[in-house]
């Protein structure tokens, strides 16, 4: 359910990378232009779009474009741009660079959201790109609890298919969640294990059976100290693991209401889901806020970075 929206006849990759150049030439740079072709063309087009306007201007379309560009704008044209999982790696590092128990969200929901191959081929491209790897930088620029979950989560490989949960198992290990949990030792062992290396559909099953047999779901009983981060984090964990739309409706939300915009995870996600599950994420904002995501958006945002993330959004006037 993405939202993106691709013309019925896309021109060739030489005609959008004439047309880009044309839009950085001159006194001002045509915006406008800028939103019609990249935001409307998917991933695949858009690596060949940055393959072609290499062969043809000699640079990288990303440097172009980082010329021409600034702020929200800039950032949210830079990061659609990119591939997928060399998106996703730049995430990565600017997290890991900057690093706060505050901004685990980034990683939590990229190693909980992403399938078992796509993680594999984000840590490609960061070994690729930063010329390191992953877990090493994980190792050393993170510490105590969260290195704890975050390490496994990242590198995780599960097992995927819907079928095959183990029930008694999920009962079991419900048990456990909820006896830890209710000890606040939030950091156990058993705790980590479940989280990180159980299957998605087995942790959905364990997650049912905290649901039944204790009367209150599990992302609840993670809610009790709201200034506890790594609670915080477990939280997302959880959450974006057993309902990544209900997750990403979560950011946006807060991203928007919250006294002065969070760009940087409304931008994320929007860049991040268009081509995935937008739509739904849409539908589970409606129903929680009684408002469009678009409208929010509109209300919170201005100029090109507002008609860059309305585009990506489906918006059918832009």
């Amino acid at each position: 359910m993405a939202t993106l929206t691709v013309p019925s006849c896309v021109p060739s990759p030489a005609e959008d990378c004439e047309q880009l150049n044309k839009a950085f030439s001159g006194w001002g740079t045509n915006e406008k232009l800028i939103i019609d072709i990249l935001a409307h063309r998917n991933a695949t087009q858009r690596n060949v779009i940055r393959k072609t306007y290499s062969e043809l201007y000699g640079h990288d379309l990303l440097v172009s474009l980082g010329k021409e560009l600034s702020s929200d704008f800039e950032r949210s044209v830079l990061i659609w741009t990119l591939d997928p999982s060399d998106r996703d790696a730049v995430l990565v590092e600017e997290t890991m660079r900057k690093w706060k128990p505050c901004n685990h969200g980034v990683l939590v929901e990229i190693a909980c959201t992403r399938s078992c191959d796509e993680l594999i081929s984000i840590r490609k491209a960061y070994q690729t790109r930063f010329k390191k790897c992953i877990e090493e930088d994980l190792a050393v620029k993170i510490k105590g609890e969260f290195k704890k979950l975050l390490l496994p989560l990242v590198t995780a490989y599960r097992y995927e298919a819907s079928e095959g949960a183990n029930m008694a198992l999920a009962k079991s290990e419900a048990k456990i969640l909820h006896q830890k949990i209710s000890d606040k030792a939030y950091d156990d062992d058993e705790v980590i294990r479940i989280l990180t290396t159980r299957g998605k559909y087995q942790l959905r099953a364990t997650f049912n059976h905290y649901t039944d047999g204790f009367g209150t779901e599990l992302v609840k009983d993670l809610e009790c100290d709201p200034k506890n981060e790594f609670l915080a984090a477990l939280r997302a964990t959880v959450l974006s693991t057993k309902c990544p739309t209900t997750y990403f409706e979560e950011v946006l939300r807060h991203a928007i209401k919250r006294t002065g915009t969070d760009e940087g995870a409304l931008t994320r996600v929007v860049t991040t889901r268009a081509e995935v599950d937008l739509e739904l994420i849409k539908q589970e904002y409606m129903k929680r806020n009684s408002v469009s995501l678009e409208i929010a958006v509109m209300k919170d945002t201005r100029g090109d970075y507002e008609n860059m993330l309305l585009a990506l959004l489906g918006h059918k006037d832009t």
